[in-house]
């Protein structure tokens, strides 16, 4: 599965990744690269629990993208 993914650089410089159709499954990196891979991690970790736990895995989140305004 293929799950989209969210990062933003907040005020500190840190990235922080978070995955919309995995409530709660966020992680962060000092590059965006690092935090790529972290979030990969975080992922398969998330998934991990819920089939340990028997809880449905979530389903995909239709998402579409709106260009960015010059504000």
């Amino acid at each position: 599965m293929k799950y989209r993914i969210i990062i933003e650089q907040d005020e500190d410089g840190m990235f922080v990744a978070e995955v919309p159709s995995l409530p709660g499954c966020i992680s962060q990196g000092k590059t965006s690269q690092e935090t790529i891979k972290n979030i990969k991690e975080a992922i398969e970790v998330y998934l991990e629990s819920l089939k340990e736990h028997n809880e449905p895995i979530p389903p995909l989140i239709n998402e579409e993208v709106v260009a960015r305004l010059n504000i």
